[in-house]
């Protein structure tokens, strides 16, 4: 699982409880039965395959129609999906491979740790993003189509995906300098904070995570309040604010489960001391609580809440059934028979 390096917990701490799931761990570390471990893969497995479906066809419902890629909100909307689908993919390949392998190479676990922490780090201002957005189509509804643009909404997720890779770039800086050359063609269990293991980047990190979290959480704390301001304001279309402002909402129930990614190794680390017999247990369920049930929530935020997409979405999604595609085909046949006619006539 991944571990981020940036707790307020001593690294020893950490690494003490850094060992293998299944094989390989320190001595007297607990070890699951192959029942349990197999119940366990499966059921990440499950989640990862139904969550990836979903994530899937909302990917391309919004790629079939030209009215979500030219809107800034969708284009938001579908940045946030894609990026929880490579998050959850990479999250939950990890756990699998925790329990086939004890170790694998350094090179391979530090892109797969990389490429993880970016996806994690990017979902909150991915979320500040989406909300400030709101705040603009609500507040300054006359200027909304000159400040949020499609050219700026990608320039957007530019500096998103750049202030996201500057924590892990640097922690990759910061080991190659710090390690032995041999260090990255070694094989570890593949774990943050055995592979960026100097304390520099845990102090860097504690900086970094609490001024951006900070940051995050102001903005959709300030755009809520302008919101709720709106509506108590609103004469007309109290609906559409109600709206709004209930996502931002939302925004901010995922942005504090998406701030558990950063204190579950504290308390993970505490609770496994407390009841070491129950450490994979204590493990799988922080798995699922910080990096699966989040992912539930941006389906059903836009994929379900919002109107127009919802639409779009369910259309696509009968035609893909065997029985919705019996229907779709008379009826695509019908139109091509009367464009036929009236040709003709």
């Amino acid at each position: 699982m991944v571990w981020n390096s940036s707790s307020p917990v001593p690294l020893d701490l950490l690494m003490s409880n850094s060992s293998s799931l299944l094989t390989g761990g320190a001595v007297g570390s607990p070890k699951d039965s192959f029942s349990n471990a197999l119940t366990k893969n499966i059921v990440a497995m499950l989640v990862w395959m139904t969550l990836s479906i979903i994530n899937g066809t909302m990917v391309h419902t919004f790629l079939k129609h030209r009215l979500f890629y030219e809107d800034p909100r969708y284009i938001m909307f579908i940045c946030m999906v894609v990026n929880d689908a490579l998050q959850l993919t990479l999250v939950t390949a990890l756990y699998v491979v925790s329990y086939i392998f004890a170790k694998i190479h350094a090179s391979v676990c530090c892109l797969l740790i990389m490429t993880a922490v970016l996806t994690t780090r990017s979902t909150p201002l991915i979320l500040a993003g989406m909300a400030v957005e709101r705040y603009m189509s609500i507040c300054f509804p006359l200027h909304y189509g000159h400040m949020c643009t499609v050219p700026r909404t990608f320039l957007l997720i530019a500096i998103i995906l750049l202030l996201a890779a500057t924590p892990p770039v640097t922690d990759l800086l910061i080991t190659v300098i710090q390690e032995p050359p041999h260090f990255f063609h070694s094989s570890i269990f593949c774990d943050q904070s055995l592979l960026f293991r100097h304390r520099s980047i845990y102090y860097k990190n504690c900086v970094f995570d609490g001024a951006y979290l900070s940051f995050v959480a102001l903005t959709l704390l300030y755009t809520y309040c302008k919101i709720m301001l709106a509506a108590r304001a609103a004469s007309s279309g109290l609906a559409s604010v109600n709206r709004a402002r209930n996502t931002v909402l939302l925004h901010g129930i995922q942005l504090l489960l998406c701030m558990l990614a950063f204190v579950v190794p504290s308390l993970q680390a505490a609770l496994i001391s407390l009841f070491p017999r129950l450490g994979l247990e204590i493990r799988y369920i922080f798995f699922l609580l910080v990096y699966i049930i989040p992912r539930f929530l941006s389906p059903m935020i836009y994929g379900f809440r919002d109107q127009k997409f919802r639409e779009y979405w369910a259309r696509h999604l009968v035609c893909w059934t065997p029985s919705g595609a019996s229907r779709v085909k008379p009826t695509a046949q019908l139109k091509v028979n009367r464009k036929v006619t009236v040709n003709d006539s």
